[in-house]
């Protein structure tokens, strides 16, 4: 396969940085995209097996600046054919204990970023797509299905992306271009590693009868079979990688 110039957005840590590492290693051109983590994108960088690959930073909440990530990706790289839009927040907003200010900042920050941000990068990407063909994952969660008590908004951005993604499959098949999704649970980052050493750590493993959460190089992988030719097929559909801790039907 020729080598493919590749966005993957919060590419700084966690799924992120094992997906623009599993690019990488298959001869793939990277734009690592951050935030505000620029020394661990830059180590992320530094990192990458090959040649090509780059930086771009924006918060992809902004309009504006998601434009400017996806044109800085597309000039760095020389042509974009496949996105992963990875960036996304977690914010705690208990609608039990939180006053409405501070409990509507969070569930419009959480969905501005995980579902607005991904559309916004979404169309300036697929623009770019249109002649020649490509690929776009969306990184979801199993909150999409079984529900976020204590963050609502993660739980309504992840269901939002998920239908997002099964519209844009049908309207961009015509073009080549292949939408799927990928939907973890608990995956092992900085986060979830001192979750697992609260009391509550023995029954995050218990969800899984693999007893253990997923690696991040483990959803890494399913996305880039999804972004692959072989998984064109498979465009509109939604894979779960939760290791059986939610099953839906």
């Amino acid at each position: 396969m020729a080598s493919r110039g590749v966005l993957v957005t919060g590419a700084s840590r966690g799924i992120g940085r094992a997906t623009a590492l599993a690019f990488a290693r298959a001869g793939d051109r990277v734009a690592v995209h951050h935030r505000d983590s620029e020394q661990l994108a830059e180590q992320l960088l530094s990192e990458l097996p090959g040649s090509g690959h780059g930086l771009v930073q924006g918060d992809l909440a902004d309009p504006g600046q998601a434009r400017q990530v996806v044109e800085g990706a597309v000039s760095l790289l020389g042509g974009l054919q496949v996105l992963v839009n990875n960036a996304g927040v977690s914010l705690l907003h208990d609608l039990t204990n939180m006053d409405f200010e501070e409990w509507r900042a969070a569930f419009d920050r959480t969905v501005a970023v995980n579902l607005s941000g991904a559309a916004y990068v979404t169309y300036f990407a697929a623009r770019q797509m249109l002649e020649r063909g490509g690929a776009i994952v969306n990184v979801s969660s199993r909150g999409a299905f079984r529900g976020e008590p204590g963050q609502p908004g993660y739980g309504a951005s992840k269901a939002g992306l998920n239908a997002f993604g099964q519209s844009l499959a049908v309207a961009l098949a015509p073009h080549g271009i292949s939408v799927a999704t990928v939907a973890p649970g608990w995956v092992a980052t900085d986060m979830s590693n001192e979750e697992l050493k609260r009391p509550r750590g023995a029954e995050i493993l218990a969800q899984s009868p693999f007893h253990r959460i997923a690696e991040p190089e483990e959803v890494a992988a399913a996305i880039l079979f999804l972004a692959s030719d072989e998984a064109k097929f498979a465009s509109g559909s939604v894979l779960d990688v939760n290791g059986a801790s939610y099953l839906r039907t």
